[in-house]
């Protein structure tokens, strides 16, 4: 099975006969080093037994990795449709264990991929990156089997995905995947590793759920909306956001929302009014 992956040929000579070119509209920036690639799919848990779902393949430089890797069944999840002609090619290499699904990663039903969970690694389009974050997220408190994301991002949006309160970089992001999972960033990625290079760097976040933390959190919309009121207006006080009981919760009222750590978020999301939200 791997020795038809590793005999195709080069991506770059697949995108030359395909005639495929990045598109900004997708924000798409293909990653082409394979020391990278490899890496990246190496740092999938458990890749042998798991259904690995990838967002935005494009020609398949990751999808290559995570098939060599060993990958037990990779679907990906293609919104630009002139991708076909190189994708299929490593579907036929692949002996079954690749399927492309063309759509839009934001309205694709990931529940019923494999009733035994599912691992997510993708260099995820700049645009809609962050939008797919939360989304998933969303879905593991619910109870969605996700076991893992490894994941490439800006490096900013990496930071605050790991950040703790009093950060710079804290935030919303910060607050809902620290609550819901393990997250570190593995490595950075130079923009010189990508076609076009972006004007930013990189880096590669792995995002593990934790079965202790989700079952603390009762309303994830709940949550949400708090986390969007106080950091949509992060240089205000609380108290000038939000009129209520701020000493209940050990706090003033003189606090901004990146002062406040992810368990306080969660302990006034369970106990203020959803009319103040």
């Amino acid at each position: 099975m791997i020795d038809k992956i590793a005999s195709l040929p080069p991506v770059s000579e697949m995108m030359r006969e395909s005639g495929l070119e990045p598109k900004k509209q997708f924000g798409q920036n293909f990653l082409f080093d394979l020391n990278l690639t490899s890496r990246i799919a190496r740092n999938i848990p458990n890749i042998e037994n798991i259904t690995v779902v990838e967002v935005g393949p494009g020609p398949g430089g990751l999808t290559r990795a995570i098939l060599m890797a060993g990958a037990k069944k990779l679907i990906a999840i293609e919104k630009d449709k002139t991708t076909s002609p190189i994708l299929s090619q490593i579907v036929d290499a692949a002996n079954g264990r690749f399927e492309v699904i063309y759509g839009d990663a934001l309205k694709t039903d990931f529940s019923n991929i494999d009733k035994n969970g599912i691992a997510i690694c993708s260099n995820l389009p700049y645009n809609v990156g962050t939008e797919l974050l939360i989304g998933w997220m969303q879905k593991i408190a619910n109870g969605e089997k996700i076991k893992s994301l490894t994941l490439m991002f800006q490096k900013e949006v990496a930071e605050r995905i790991v950040a703790n309160a009093g950060d710079a970089q804290y935030g919303r992001l910060s607050v809902l995947c620290n609550l819901i999972a393990d997250t570190k960033i593995l490595f950075d990625v130079p923009n010189t590793a990508f076609i076009p290079r972006p004007k930013v760097q990189s880096a590669v976040v792995q995002i593990i759920p934790n079965a202790d933390k989700i079952k603390k959190i009762d309303d994830i919309g709940k949550l949400e909306k708090l986390t969007a009121r106080l950091f949509g207006m992060r240089r205000k006080m609380i108290r000038g956001i939000i009129k209520t009981d701020w000493e209940k919760f050990g706090l003033t009222g003189t606090e901004r929302a990146e002062e406040i750590n992810p368990e306080l978020f969660l302990k006034i999301s369970r106990n203020i009014d959803v009319n103040l939200l």
